[in-house]
């Protein structure tokens, strides 16, 4: 009796435990069996959305809103789906029990919240006007005609004079007439900051930028903690080339030379890339591309992939992308800011550009290829359609900014035969030209642009103050000012496309430029034995292999994991200022005597 007494409770246990493990089984078997049923749907609704986008950013009629239609329907029915109250429930009662299921099912539950974010039908009439405003701000910023003495003005047109015209007056002209958009765009971006926090605040999140920043499982203050850490890490270098600029800008203009450099003397709308102010003899790109035509461009750039052991593009891309510019008589217009497309979130990749021949459209290209290959790696049977995405979004920009950098260095140039001037480039030249984009993008970024919309979103900054703000932290983070005084009536700010429809998510570009470094530090090291400056990667398999490992978890990996496991260590710009350190100890000698006007922060 008292062995059976003792067996008694035993038997209970196991059978507890037998129960237990079979209704675990029952919940990860249901899991799994709903997230496949949410993937279908999700690739589905997806596929349709994008493919109004598409047509809304390729073919632009003034006046005709059967495209801004079919996207807000399509939108609208997307967001009904990932953010139907049905969708929410049976996440979170999944999430509830995420030690009983595995970690690429917890990681699809999650994005499946995400998602939903954006959307939650439990203010449908809400997230309806969101989708509805944004359309309708889309119209408005790539319809836009510029205009400079009633004669139209192409966004090419625009940029082509910011970098090469001598004459200032001309110049002037031309900035403001670039900043005429954000008049128009102010009050769409009024509405569209309200909706935009009204619709995440429905799922618990304070305000659309932490909504954006909890992507890279930070809150804001965390990823503000961050950014500020990357912006100081490079200040001394950025202060050098700062003081650098404004006596080369004064001395090419006749001008004195200012404390904050005049925003018309920049070769670019925003002052985020100053790479034009700096000519590198024997190393033309420019008239290297003057001559082939823009389609050898593109075709250049799919040949130094194909040379790494990546696949030739479908020939479906050739067929659907949209890749030149658009006729100025041809009826419509396009969006000229260049992107890569996931279609359907499998084989349809696509891309929209503007390609001529020209140095910027070559690095261009090989841009945009990343994030078609990146694609293409990680649309594989392991990978469901929701983490078909980067490991984090900075990943992505960060593959594309490699291979624009790679393509960029010398030896990978004369390799590929392109006639830069037969000349052996000035090696501190050719890194003063990559800093003037690299670092000089790092304060735009992660100060002007990362403030701008931190404060927009997160602190409800006033409209009233939205454009004397914008400009008080381009002074402050970039050490630039407008040509004259701009009052409230201009919204400077709402002239960067990516303010308007890919909002408080900037950073990324800065991020993914410390990750290429990173990236970029570890292959010429680690695999090409290559000093870093100077690398060609063309037909180095290896370092397709490389890449092909990090690209083809997509977001089924964790970011950080991913890092340490190829790289050996964290997010950090060591590796960016190591590349630019005999640059830093140039700029000291050629700015000895000189007061340098731009401050820590």
């Amino acid at each position: 009796m008292r062995y059976l007494l003792l067996a008694l409770p035993l038997a209970v246990l196991c059978s507890c435990a037998m129960e237990n493990t079979s209704q675990s089984s029952q919940l990860a078997a249901d899991a799994r069996l709903w997230l496949e049923r949410y993937n279908r749907n999700y690739q589905r609704l997806a596929t349709a959305s994008a493919e109004a986008e598409w047509r809304s950013q390729t073919h632009i009629i003034e006046g005709d809103e059967t495209n801004s239609k079919a996207t807000r329907a399509a939108n609208e029915a997307l967001a009904a789906y990932t953010g139907s109250v049905e969708v929410i429930e049976a996440a979170r009662a999944f999430l509830a029990h995420r030690d009983q299921l595995d970690a690429l099912e917890v990681r699809q539950l999650e994005a499946v919240l995400f998602k939903a974010g954006s959307g939650p039908q439990t203010a449908a009439e809400l997230v309806k006007r969101r989708i509805a405003a944004e359309a309708a701000q889309t119209e408005q910023l790539y319809g836009f005609r510029f205009e400079l003495d009633g004669k139209e003005l192409t966004p090419n047109e625009i940029d082509g004079c910011l970098k090469s015209e001598r004459d200032l007056n001309r110049r002037l002209r031309v900035w403001e007439a670039s900043k005429d958009v954000g008049r128009a765009l102010k009050p769409g971006l009024v509405n569209l900051r309200s909706l935009r926090n009204d619709v995440v605040q429905q799922l618990g999140y304070p305000d659309y930028f932490s909504y954006m920043a909890s992507e890279y499982g930070m809150t804001t203050p965390e990823l503000t903690e961050k950014i500020v850490e990357i912006n100081r890490e490079l200040r001394p270098l950025f202060r050098e080339l700062h003081t650098y600029a404004r006596h080369e800008l004064a001395k090419q203009f006749g001008q004195p030379v200012p404390d904050l450099i005049p925003a018309h003397w920049l070769p670019n709308r925003w002052g985020q890339d100053w790479s034009e102010l700096v000519e590198v003899q024997g190393f033309d790109l420019n008239a290297a591309m003057a001559k082939h035509p823009p389609e050898w461009v593109i075709a250049q750039a799919e040949r130094f992939y194909v040379s790494l052991g990546f696949d030739p593009l479908p020939q479906s891309f050739h067929q659907l992308s949209s890749l030149y510019s658009v006729a100025k008589d041809a009826g419509y217009k396009k969006n000229t800011h260049a992107s890569a497309w996931h279609i359907d979130l499998d084989k349809d990749v696509r891309s929209l550009m503007s390609v001529e021949p020209n140095q910027e459209w070559y690095e261009t290209t090989h841009h945009e290829l990343g994030h078609i290959y990146y694609y293409m790696c990680y649309s594989n049977p392991s990978v469901p359609p929701l983490l078909r995405e980067g490991a984090n979004r900075a990943y992505h920009e960060a593959m594309g900014s490699l291979m624009g950098l790679a393509a960029m260095q010398p030896r990978f140039v004369a390799s590929v035969g392109l006639d830069t001037g037969g000349a052996k480039p000035d090696a501190m030249r050719l890194l003063l030209k990559e800093a003037m984009n690299y670092c000089v993008f790092i304060p735009w970024s992660t100060g002007t642009m990362y403030h701008f919309e931190k404060e927009l979103y997160h602190d409800k900054l006033d409209p009233s103050r939205w454009n004397a703000r914008w400009w008080e932290l381009a002074a402050r983070y970039q050490g630039i000012a407008p040509p004259s005084a701009r009052g409230e009536e201009y919204c400077d700010a709402a002239t960067k496309t990516h303010i308007n429809d890919d909002p408080a998510g900037y950073y990324d570009y800065a991020l993914s430029f410390v990750l290429l470094f990173q990236l970029h530090d570890h292959i010429a090291r680690n695999i090409l034995h290559e000093d870093p400056r100077d690398t060609n990667y063309y037909g180095r398999k290896e370092v397709g292999e490389f890449l092909k490992s990090i690209m083809t978890p997509g977001a089924s990996a964790d970011w950080r994991q991913l890092l340490r496991e190829k790289t050996g260590s964290d997010l950090s710009a060591k590796a960016m200022l190591n590349y630019f350190a005999p640059l830093m100890e140039w700029l000291k000698r050629e700015n000895k005597g000189r007061t340098c006007t731009l401050g820590e922060i």
